[in-house]
């Protein structure tokens, strides 16, 4: 089993930067892809990027490239999402996950997941 839990949401200021870290426990992330998702109020949970368990493969998704980088440290077991140039509408909240397979874009590749952490984007 893993547990993870997200951190570093909060409020900034569109053109800001915010970073996420997803800590596990309960198991080393080494063998896991792992995905950041997010979820608007009234929306389904979209595909933000993710990263395979080497950190050799990186995806994501067309609205975030360029602005979002994903990387993770497995001697930390830990699993960051670095956001720039921040926009109202990445206005979400921020879910982290675990596939023991391969990475992917929809969420049934991934059999683990955190609480979530909330990003506010303000005009």
């Amino acid at each position: 089993q893993v547990q993870l839990v997200e951190s570093g949401g909060g409020l900034v200021q569109a053109g800001g930067s915010l970073r996420l870290s997803c800590a596990a426990s309960g198991r080393s992330l080494s063998s896991y892809g792992m995905g950041w998702f997010r979820q608007a109020p009234g929306k389904e949970r979209m595909f933000v990027a993710a990263i395979s368990w080497s950190g050799g493969t990186t995806d994501y998704g067309d609205s975030v490239k360029g602005r979002f980088t994903i990387f993770r440290d497995n001697a930390k077991n830990t699993v960051s999402l670095q956001m720039n140039s921040l926009k109202p509408e990445d206005t979400a909240v921020y879910y982290c996950a675990a596939s023991r397979a391969t990475i992917g874009r929809y969420t049934t590749f991934y059999s683990y997941w955190g609480q979530g952490t909330q990003v506010t984007v303000s005009p």
